[in-house]
């Protein structure tokens, strides 16, 4: 498995790449940032987007250019699927109709194999499969990229580039994907339910919502921060912080009364199932 960080990939690829970028949702709009960052050229970034308002706020936000689907990919070097899996067939039969034979195809779909993308789309394109998460938003995500048959090492650049401005990119073989989907592409999920139940908590023990919220929130984002900045393990800092007979440790008896570890490592494992389902 490859790791990308932001410092070690440059902020340009060696040359110009026209990129087709097909769904313009929360999670389209933040690749067209990533794109941006990287040293795309606005100009070469199409969206396709059906909703005028919406394609007219990202004119505004990016002076990029609007585009159909056969007319985006037809001199595309990139076509960013960044649709629900239930759509990916439809779209890819379209795109298939016009693409250009040289572009690469990378899909954002959890779930759908690079097989899939293949027949679908009915072209000998090269194909690399993406699973991102929500925090690409805001400059923090967290992407697994599997590479497809046939891609050149310029591709696999520009496409490790660009991701790794929105966050940290792994590489992965296809065949853990599914994996990835239940680890970091449904992860914030799974943190966001723990915030749930911890502000909830705390407002059980009378504590306002407001302050709950603020409480609970600083105190994660600092604990994330902590374990990515002092090069210290989860372990090591929940020993540090833990005091023999002390209030942490009766807080971690229960959950490990409560089976914690294996409560989760049972969610994420029908996580995984059911993105096998998805296929």
């Amino acid at each position: 498995m490859r790791n990308y960080q932001k410092a070690h990939i440059a902020n340009r690829y060696d040359c110009e790449m026209k990129t087709a970028v097909i769904g313009a949702g929360n999670m389209g709009e933040a690749l067209i940032a990533g794109l941006i960052a990287y040293g795309e050229t606005p100009a070469n970034i199409a969206v396709c987007e059906k909703r005028a308002e919406r394609a007219a706020e990202l004119t505004s936000r990016y002076a990029i250019s609007i585009a159909e689907i056969a007319d985006s990919v037809r001199d595309a070097d990139a076509v960013l699927l960044v649709v629900k899996p239930q759509d990916m067939a439809s779209v890819l039969a379209e795109v298939g109709t016009a693409i250009n034979p040289a572009a690469v195809v990378v899909s954002f779909a959890a779930g759908k194999k690079i097989d899939f993308i293949t027949n679908n789309l009915g072209k000998p394109n090269s194909v690399i499969r993406v699973m991102p998460n929500t925090a690409t938003m805001v400059g923090a995500g967290m992407a697994a990229m599997s590479l497809g048959a046939g891609v050149t090492p310029a591709q696999h650049k520009f496409v490790a580039g660009f991701l790794a401005k929105s966050g940290q990119v792994v590489e992965v073989a296809e065949e853990l994907q599914d994996a990835v989907t239940a680890t970091s592409g449904s992860g914030p999920a799974y943190f966001f339910a723990f915030v749930e139940a911890m502000v909830a908590g705390a407002k059980e023990l009378g504590l306002s919502s407001e302050v709950a919220t603020q409480l609970t929130v600083q105190t994660l984002v600092g604990a994330a921060k902590l374990l990515a900045e002092s090069g210290k393990t989860a372990t090591e800092l929940r020993e540090n912080v833990t005091s023999p007979n002390g209030t942490t440790a009766a807080a971690l008896n229960s959950f490990t009364e409560g089976e914690l570890s294996k409560l989760v490592a049972k969610s994420m494992k029908a996580a995984r199932d059911r993105s096998i389902e998805l296929a």
